[in-house]
């Protein structure tokens, strides 16, 4: 196994992280939002943030506040009756947060999504405007919270735990780290409160099945999960890129905890960054259309410069914002594929455009590339990174 220089602290490199907060944690069933928990957990943050890191909130307990405040039966509650109570409990939420943030002179902004908006998959478009929105907000110095959609959100849909949740966030963002603070301090090899042989396993490389079936499936009375979702979103973090760390939330400071040392386990990132990304893009996504662009936009293309519509010559195909479009040179070289911010009939009206020629041939002001480098895969790239996971 991989260890960890134990004079490190595991965010020491961290540009971005995700942080997700159980109910329990947050939420008193007699009282509510558990504050002084909170306010020494927005400590944390602003220490991560004054040192440069980007940090993203992925957390529950709307559910559990809105039954609080409306006083529901203990009792399993049924869809409409979750919808209800996360209607109420998502303002009280958002208030909880925005108080104990702005104490540290930190803004939040508050992102309430739903499985299809994290799902690049499932609805490009929404993907990218999540996904857009959440990047402007980062790069306003603000701290993103997030939450499912739980007053819209179908029990198809459902994610059933922010666990799932907050890991498609942190792949979604490119996160560097994706921490998970819940009632237990890591992952033991049986569960510790019915096995005291339980073993506490501190770093994991690769989740093996003989991982996954360490996992307990008991959640908390307000935790809608429990390991096994913990394990399935380190599944989805390590294989794009984000390493992962599940630790107990149940003392305060625990980010001040992690850093100093206080046991947690945390799982290793198996991928390049952004190369599953890329990957998927380049090879699994069909191509609705065709951009061609000019000999200096493919030599900018090379540089990693996302591709500007001054570059693009000819635009042919039927396709929306967010599909899959194939980018080639003005000999019909296909240099890579890319999801594309606009629709075709506006690809087509801005072919050639400068920046500043946007807002007035569309009526609005529009993004000012047409495909971004997070969003394209060139073939050259693509075969770098097939190397390097080969070898």
């Amino acid at each position: 196994m991989t260890e960890q220089a134990p004079d490190k602290s595991p965010f020491a490199d961290c540009k971005r992280i995700v942080i997700k907060i159980g109910s329990s944690l947050l939420v008193d069933t007699a009282s509510g939002i558990k504050d002084e928990w909170l306010d020494s957990l927005v400590e944390d943050v602003a220490s991560l943030h004054a040192n440069g890191a980007q940090i993203l909130i992925v957390s529950s307990g709307a559910i559990a506040l809105g039954r609080n405040v409306l006083g529901l039966p203990k009792r399993p509650l049924k869809l409409d009756e979750s919808q209800a109570a996360a209607a109420v409990g998502q303002i009280e939420l958002g208030r909880a947060w925005s108080k104990s943030l702005s104490m540290q002179n930190l803004v939040p902004g508050q992102i309430l999504l739903t499985l299809n908006d994290t799902e690049g998959r499932a609805s490009r478009r929404s993907y990218l405007n999540a996904r857009d929105t959440i990047e402007r907000l980062l790069s306003f110095g603000a701290v993103p919270v997030i939450n499912e959609n739980d007053t819209i959100a179908t029990s198809e849909i459902r994610y059933g735990d922010n666990d799932r949740l907050a890991a498609r966030v942190a792949t979604m963002l490119g996160a560097d780290l994706l921490v998970l603070l819940s009632d237990i301090d890591g992952l033991y090899t049986a569960p510790p409160g019915s096995n005291k042989d339980a073993e506490f396993i501190s770093n994991v490389d690769t989740i093996t099945p003989a991982i996954e079936a360490m996992a307990g499936s008991a959640g908390s009375e307000l935790s809608r999960g429990g390991m096994v979702t913990k394990i399935e979103a380190g599944k989805i973090a390590t294989r794009a890129g984000t390493a992962m760390i599940i630790a107990s939330g149940k003392r305060s400071h625990p980010i001040a905890a992690i850093a100093a040392g206080e046991a947690h386990t945390y799982f290793h990132a198996k991928a390049i960054k952004s190369g599953a990304r890329k990957a998927w893009i380049a090879g699994q996504l069909e191509a609705n259309g065709d951009i061609i662009v000019d000999d200096g936009a493919a030599r900018a293309l090379k540089r990693g410069k996302s591709l500007l519509p001054a570059g693009v010559t000819a635009v042919s195909g039927t396709f929306s914002r967010g599909d899959a479009i194939a980018i080639r040179s003005l000999d019909n070289q296909l240099l890579g594929h890319g999801l594309i911010a606009y629709d075709c009939v506006e690809a087509d009206m801005i072919k050639g455009a400068q920046s500043d020629e946007l807002q007035s041939l569309l009526g609005y002001a529009g993004r000012p590339a047409l495909v971004h480098r997070d969003d394209m895969a060139l073939v050259d790239t693509i075969a770098e990174i097939n190397e390097t996971t080969e070898s």
